[in-house]
């Protein structure tokens, strides 16, 4: 009897357990690679049980409390950064864990908690880095319009620290893809969250920067995917693998900004609606529907064509579907790759400076009018080049030209008027909409389909988006399509 209790195993989830690591702990004055065990084990140790006693006895996370622990741990890492990474895993365990709301209200209304994230840790260590950013996303998960306040530092209402999303931020474009989805993940938690203040920071420089960066590091991986599907490029097993995984990588990057937008922060998703057009969609995919490819920055044809189609149907912003949809309509010479970028919707390319356009003068930033008609009388536009592919290009420039249609067509944020401008508007559409029109006393049918001056209430929404196309064009001529006649139209 005696000898089988006396090899009975020790129960670990127990108070004493709990009382003996953070004793030993106490102790600690000196930390090297000796030593460091004797550090690490009650680390660990600390951890399970306070995760046990969370959801067996309360009164561990108590003792926790009483002790001050994580004074300790602070302390410890004031020593020495030698036991950083299960420092940062204990803390880790524990706020991955914990349930109860008194505790993790304790955790994070610490100070020392933004003691951690703010420490100057040696990230050249991969692993530390690792589990650096897994620390900062278990702080996340904890988040809601009650405990995120607690981890912001205000003055006069107004959030002037927040070391969590700030020093998050700083590896969304790692190299390493774990890291990145961690801190995309991250992100999005405190996105969702809806605080109106910290919206309000996150979208305001010089943190604002950050949607810019995202769309800098989509054009990026658009322009490696080009490269990928050159001519040139020997089809083999393994370039089939890198452009799936480029492609991949494509959807990815758009799911997480489509995700940012769904947030429901206004100024936010105008930011990144801003930037895809300015850095991408306006100086590069557009041009590169009727541009030869010359230099690595310059995308091919079909290339531009998946991506447009990628853009719409993962990204459902209105505006950005009706701006596309309204520069289709335009002269190709109206988009250069090189294009200055200007104010859209109240941003700056650097977001830096205030400018306003000025909608009284529309014509205020043009070219003179004999500029643009003799720019006109040589310029294609780009709806033409879509049918044009369709017509007489290669068996990719067909697939990709009808999939760009046939996604417009889908896109269910893009106004029927866009549609009807592009000549795709449904034949079921348009005799709605004729016969709608009759029955509430407009002109009839058949004036209503090939009227010149039809460009009134039923192109409002075409002529706003036609308006905001002035601070990119070059020309600002645009070709609305009416049945088998053409309506230029120019806004001076």
């Amino acid at each position: 009897m005696w000898f089988s209790s006396y090899w009975r195993p020790r129960d670990r989830f127990t108070f004493d357990e709990l009382s003996n690591s953070i004793d030993q702990l106490m102790k600690v004055q000196v930390i090297n690679d000796v030593n460091k065990d004797f550090v690490i084990n009650p680390l660990r140790s600390i951890a399970e049980l306070i995760t046990y006693g969370d959801q067996h006895d309360l009164n561990f996370f108590e003792f926790f409390m009483e002790k001050k622990v994580m004074g300790e741990f602070v302390r410890i890492l004031k020593i020495s950064k030698i036991v950083s990474v299960q420092l940062l895993q204990t803390m880790s365990i524990m706020i991955q864990n914990l349930k109860s709301d008194h505790s993790i209200y304790y955790l994070l209304s610490n100070e020392l908690i933004n003691f951690l994230i703010t420490y100057p840790f040696d990230f050249r260590d991969e692993e530390l880095l690792s589990y650096y950013v897994s620390f900062l996303r278990a702080i996340s998960g904890k988040l809601n319009k009650n405990t995120i306040s607690l981890l912001v530092k205000t003055e006069k209402e107004e959030i002037v620290s927040f070391p969590l999303y700030v020093e998050a931020i700083r590896f969304a474009f790692h190299e390493d893809d774990m890291i990145r989805a961690a801190v995309r993940a991250l992100t999005l938690n405190i996105y969702h969250v809806g605080d109106i203040h910290v919206n309000k920071y996150i979208a305001t420089t010089p943190h604002d920067k950050y949607f810019s960066d995202l769309v800098k590091f989509f054009r990026e991986r658009c322009i490696s995917l080009n490269g990928l599907l050159s001519p040139t490029t020997e089809c083999s097993p393994e370039s089939t693998s890198k452009i799936v995984s480029a492609v991949d990588e494509i959807e990815d990057n758009l799911y997480y900004l489509s995700d940012v937008v769904s947030a429901g922060i206004p100024d936010v998703g105008t930011l990144i609606t801003d930037s895809m057009l300015k850095l991408l969609i306006f100086p590069m995919l557009l041009p590169s529907l009727r541009i030869e490819v010359s230099d690595g920055k310059k995308l091919s044809s079909v290339t531009s064509l998946c991506l447009l189609c990628y853009i719409l149907r993962i990204l459902k912003i209105k505006d950005l579907a009706n701006t596309v949809a309204a520069a289709l309509i335009c002269s190709v010479e109206s988009f250069g790759p090189n294009i200055e970028a200007k104010r859209l919707d109240g941003f700056m390319a650097d977001h830096d400076k205030e400018s306003h356009v000025d909608d009284e003068k529309p014509g205020g930033n043009l070219e003179s009018n004999s500029v643009q008609d003799n720019c006109w009388h040589s310029a294609s536009v780009l709806r033409d080049a879509l049918i044009s592919y369709i017509t007489s290009g290669d068996d990719m420039q067909v697939v990709g030209s009808l999939s760009v249609l046939t996604t417009l067509l889908q896109t269910k944020e893009l106004d029927e008027s866009m549609l009807d401008a592009l000549g795709i508007l449904p034949r079921r559409k348009q005799h709605k909409k004729l016969l709608l029109k009759a029955l509430i006393g407009e002109d009839t049918g058949e004036e209503q389909l090939f009227a010149s001056e039809n460009y009134s209430s039923n192109e409002v929404e075409l002529n706003i988006y036609l308006q905001r196309l002035k601070v990119y064009c070059v020309i600002p001529l645009v070709n609305l399509h009416r049945d088998k006649c053409y309506l230029v139209i120019k806004f001076l």
